[in-house]
């Protein structure tokens, strides 16, 4: 029960590693505010809690400002305070070669994924300032850190959130904000659902996790740990640090055909 008292507010929560992270949160005694694009997605997370989870849900594009502000403000409305921000929300944006990149895809990437975030911590942090304490996890990716997990505008954006992450916390260390990041390798989501769907229909599953030092690829509970991890007093010591949870994948070189 760390976060017994606590209130957490989850983006990207109507599916994959945001909902196991609000599970995971819930479990352990959070209240919760679940954000996300899709009401269906967020009354399927909701609908899996524990039934004494209390949960406020909000359907809203994470790069819209003025829809951001007004989540925040509906949270601290609710629950009178935010002691944890986990920005999960994010969108692939294919793997086009870069001659055959469109720059509305890469506004979009970029917009949910990196100002999202942006946009989220601008708007929580002056409340954690003010009493001195919160704790910041962002979702990155493996993506962020190396080529060949994620097209140019997702690898970009996930580059940027690393680096956001690091910025905000030498902003906020000072006032006892912490700020990180974890860095998926290849886990079952909704995002990645297109890779696993091909995969089983070509009898290539096998291959899942292969490029990985464990063989295998990672489950959205899995991330969720090490999100609670980051943003529990477990972690008091640790800020401005990008986690990679990713079964080695970022240990050693990752070039094609270099494992088998």
């Amino acid at each position: 029960m760390r976060f017994q008292g606590c209130v957490a507010i989850i983006t990207g929560a109507g599916s994959g590693i945001g909902r196991a992270t609000a599970r995971r949160l819930a479990d352990e005694g959070a209240r919760l505010a679940l954000i996300d694009w899709s009401a269906e997605g967020l009354a399927e997370t909701a609908s899996l809690l524990p039934a004494t989870a209390e949960a406020l849900t909000l359907v809203l594009d994470v790069s819209d400002e003025p829809a951001v502000e007004k989540a925040v403000a509906e949270v601290l409305e609710r629950f009178g305070q935010i002691d944890v921000l986990c920005n999960n929300a994010g969108v692939a944006g294919g793997h086009m070669d870069i001659t055959e990149q469109d720059r509305a895809q890469w506004e979009r990437v970029l917009g949910v994924n990196l100002i999202g975030p942006m946009l989220f911590i601008k708007h929580v942090s002056p409340h954690m300032r003010a009493r001195r304490k919160g704790a910041i996890v962002n979702t990155a990716s493996v993506a962020g850190i190396r080529s060949g997990a994620g097209g140019n505008a997702y690898s970009a954006s996930k580059a940027g959130v690393i680096n956001l992450t690091m910025t905000a916390a030498c902003d906020l260390g000072e006032a006892g904000v912490r700020v990180n990041a974890v860095c998926p390798g290849l886990v079952e989501t909704g995002m990645t659902k297109p890779v696993f769907d091909y995969a089983r229909a070509n009898d290539k599953v096998h291959k899942l996790g292969s490029r990985c030092e464990l063989r295998r690829y990672g489950r959205p509970e899995e991330i969720a740990a090490a999100i609670a991890f980051l943003a529990s007093d477990d972690a008091s010591y640790i800020t401005g640090q990008a986690l990679p949870v990713d079964g080695g994948n970022t240990a050693s070189l990752n070039m094609p055909g270099m494992k088998v």
